[in-house]
């Protein structure tokens, strides 16, 4: 089958992390794979793709917004089983180039986020159902996705499709611990990690703060980069934090640095799935995670959940894992159960039984 990914960009996220994995799981499956990025802007995830050499990678140019592109990709409909397409803006650009074309190209977007903004704008409604209507399949990531659509949009439910994400268990498994003294830290440092980019929507801030309240041998690691960046790194300096603060930027060896770290912790506004609480999970890590709609279900029972904002919460949850040993080996063991839930094995199948199911209609 010839299976095309359409995504914005391969700079940074949880998108754009699941489509870097699952594209082996498909070529290993017999599957020709390619991706098309609307900004080929060259960046961690780009370069892990094309380091694979089993996908092409093409791209549109160094824009998000630029109308041309719909013209641009009514060339590629035509050439693929199935057009897989992620995230906004993308879903608007293709689902525009299908109309202009009259291709009868199979279409299926996935929604990967709780808190797409423009459903809760009612006059913007009738758009997005107009837009939704070009893709055959949704799939939604997790069953809160699923009903935000279904209610709001009034969505077909036989439409909608829950495919949650997956994470490369093995992979993370055969990853080998970091070292401690690279980071200039010692054996006695309490290390938090909070991975996740530097946008809205994550809540590094109250991570943050809740440091400033916990003893000194409490250091914490957070890898990601954004437009926030400036805002988070101004905080650590008002609250002098910057001996304890460690900015890592973007990262291609996260589950080592999980395996190193005592707990990790993604602090969030909204999440549409959570997928490197997941990886946390199933390095065997600790997690404490906020108590957001669809992370609530994906950390629920195999970590700790705290209330948005609530550094004392969150500073008691912490202070608990580390002063009882019981405890943080329970939650360990628990992460690494949960986690199995989300096989990107299993991910990948589903994916290709839809797939089959569209193709053969």
């Amino acid at each position: 089958m010839k299976i095309l990914h359409v995504i914005n960009s391969l700079e940074a996220g949880g998108a754009e992390k699941l489509l870097v994995d699952i594209v082996p799981f498909l070529v290993n499956k017999g599957n020709k794979v390619d991706v098309l990025l609307l900004n080929g802007k060259k960046a961690s995830f780009y370069e892990e793709l094309e380091k694979q050499k089993l996908a092409r990678i093409f791209f549109l140019g160094k824009s998000y917004h630029n109308p041309l592109y719909i013209l641009k990709i009514i060339s590629y409909l035509s050439k693929y089983d199935i057009v897989h397409v992620h995230l906004f803006p993308s879903m608007y650009i293709v689902a525009l180039a299908k109309m202009l074309s009259f291709k009868n190209t199979n279409l299926i977007f996935t929604e990967h986020s709780t808190s797409n903004k423009r459903l809760n704008k009612i006059i913007l409604r009738p758009v997005e159902r107009f837009i939704y209507s070009f893709y055959k399949k949704i799939i939604c990531i997790t069953p809160e996705v699923k009903e935000q659509l279904r209610s709001k949009l009034n969505l077909d439910s036989k439409k909608l499709i829950v495919i949650e994400n997956g994470v490369n268990i093995e992979k993370i498994q055969a990853a080998t611990e970091a070292k401690r003294k690279e980071f200039g830290y010692i054996t006695s440092d309490k290390l938090l990690i909070m991975v996740a980019a530097f946008r809205e929507g994550k809540d590094q801030d109250t991570v943050i703060k809740t440091l400033k309240i916990l003893p000194d041998d409490y250091k914490l690691i957070l890898v990601g980069d954004g437009n926030r960046k400036s805002k988070l790194e101004n905080l650590v300096e008002v609250l002098n934090l910057k001996n304890r603060v460690n900015f890592l930027g973007f990262r291609s060896d996260i589950y080592s640095l999980y395996k190193m770290s005592d707990i990790a912790i993604l602090s969030s506004y909204w999440e549409g799935f959570g997928l490197v609480a997941v990886e946390a999970m199933a390095s065997g890590t600790p997690m404490i995670a906020s108590n957001v709609s669809g992370l609530n279900n994906v950390v629920r029972g195999g970590g700790i959940l705290f209330q948005t904002e609530n550094t004392e919460e969150l500073k008691k949850n912490i202070l608990d894992l580390i002063k009882s040993p019981e405890l943080y080996n329970r939650i360990s063991i628990a992460g690494i159960e949960k986690s199995k839930n989300y096989s990107l094995d299993k991910t990948v199948q589903k994916l290709l039984n839809l797939y089959n199911q569209i193709n053969s209609q």
